[in-house]
């Protein structure tokens, strides 16, 4: 694999139980910053991150989206810009050691952005509840019939192409950030692939699946996401 700027952004809200797992999993010769966006937490997510050697920054203003362009943020201000992103959750759920399989496919020059699709790897049970899977089925057979792009899933372990990045201008705050950057990957014609990824049953309560409230403003943002670009 040819040598790449590879920075990864993980948003995290009181994850101190899984954060430093998530870094310590993270191939340390693959990537050049881990970023950690705290996003308001009240428990010690900031100074385990800290203590397994990433890059905190506060994204004060909550939400999925906000903590994720505090990331971006971050990387625009420094002298190199990296060459790739790679977004990854801090919840311990997705497997960090996979990062390479996630980022090969744009290093070697052949898509702008890819995919981890727990869809197509090995999902332990009880990793994702009933709405999840059926929510993900239904919004990635709506961008398949507006957009007529395939995806499996809009799952959070992806990375993309700083330019690609750039050009999409991530804008979602909160629950529509996934969807967002596939759709809009979509609406630019960008060169998209997924590749496996496994998931397994996340540490602490997820903020938004583990509530029926989040639940559905979640389901809510994403369809209207989709539509929102046409």
């Amino acid at each position: 694999m040819n040598k790449a700027i590879i920075d990864v952004i993980i948003p995290a809200y009181n994850e101190e139980q899984s954060i430093g797992k998530v870094i310590a999993d993270i191939p340390q010769d693959l990537i050049r910053n881990i970023v950690v966006c705290n996003n308001n937490s009240t428990d010690d997510t900031s100074k385990v991150a800290i203590e397994h050697g990433a890059l905190v920054v506060d994204a004060y203003d909550k939400g999925y989206g906000n903590a994720c362009l505090t990331g971006i943020d971050y990387l625009k201000s420094l002298d190199i810009s990296p060459d790739i992103v790679v977004f990854i959750d801090g919840d311990y759920s997705d497997y960090p050691s996979q990062m390479p399989d996630v980022v090969r496919p744009i290093v070697e020059g052949k898509v702008d952005m890819v995919i981890g699709s727990r869809t197509l790897g090995q999902m332990k049970k009880g990793a994702m509840q009933p709405h999840q899977i059926f929510g993900n089925w239904l919004a990635t057979r709506l961008i398949h019939l507006v957009y007529g792009y395939t995806f499996t899933d809009l799952g959070p372990f992806r990375a993309i192409q700083w330019q690609a990045l750039e050009k999409i201008d991530m804008q979602d705050r909160d629950f529509g950030w996934t969807v967002e950057m596939q759709v809009k990957a979509a609406k630019f014609k960008m060169k998209v692939v997924e590749v496996p990824v496994d998931y397994k049953v996340r540490i602490g309560i997820s903020k938004v699946s583990g509530t029926l409230r989040g639940s559905v403003l979640a389901g809510q943002k994403i369809i209207w996401t989709i539509f929102k670009y046409l």
